[in-house]
């Protein structure tokens, strides 16, 4: 069953980079960005783990968690991060459980399947809220922020 905008957003259990399990309850009361991308220490992936780190304390200001998740395993996370000196967590799903139950779509690069880079928005109450499909990398971190500072706006006001 794929994730749908306005129901609570696919419950997961999965290990981050250092190994510690990290659950969609663990994000209760805070907004939460999701974002799936295809492989580790790749270009794109690179740029968005990048931006993401930059720009970490604006979301933390904005009471928003942001985690990435893709299908390689936790010790290619660890490597990534520590390569880069990244400071968000990134998901480890080897088995596809989370990114098959929320739907996540495959891209075929030069004879290889990749998970499609996606983004979710989720709200402090785990509703999903948004899901950017096909993400282009380069500011996507500007949009989400935008975006999701917008929507608690408009819960403010109403």
């Amino acid at each position: 069953m794929a994730a749908e905008e306005g129901k609570r957003f696919v419950d997961f259990k999965l290990q981050n980079q250092d190994g510690k399990t990290v659950t969609l309850n663990d994000f209760a009361g805070k907004w939460l960005v999701l974002y799936v991308y295809p492989k580790d220490d790749t270009p794109g992936c690179t740029i968005q783990g990048k931006s993401f780190t930059a720009s970490k304390q604006e979301f933390d200001d904005a009471n928003i968690a942001v985690v990435g998740v893709s299908a390689d395993d936790v010790a290619s996370h660890k490597d990534f991060c520590n390569k880069f000196a990244f400071t968000i967590d990134l998901l480890a799903d080897p088995n596809h459980e989370l990114l098959d139950a929320a739907g996540v779509g495959q891209s075929d690069y030069k004879g290889t399947m990749y998970w499609d880079r996606t983004s979710f928005v989720i709200d402090p109450q785990g509703t999903l809220r948004k899901v950017y499909l096909k993400v282009n990398p380069e500011g996507h971190e500007r949009v989400l922020l935008e975006d999701i500072k917008a929507m608690q706006a408009s819960e403010q006001n109403t």
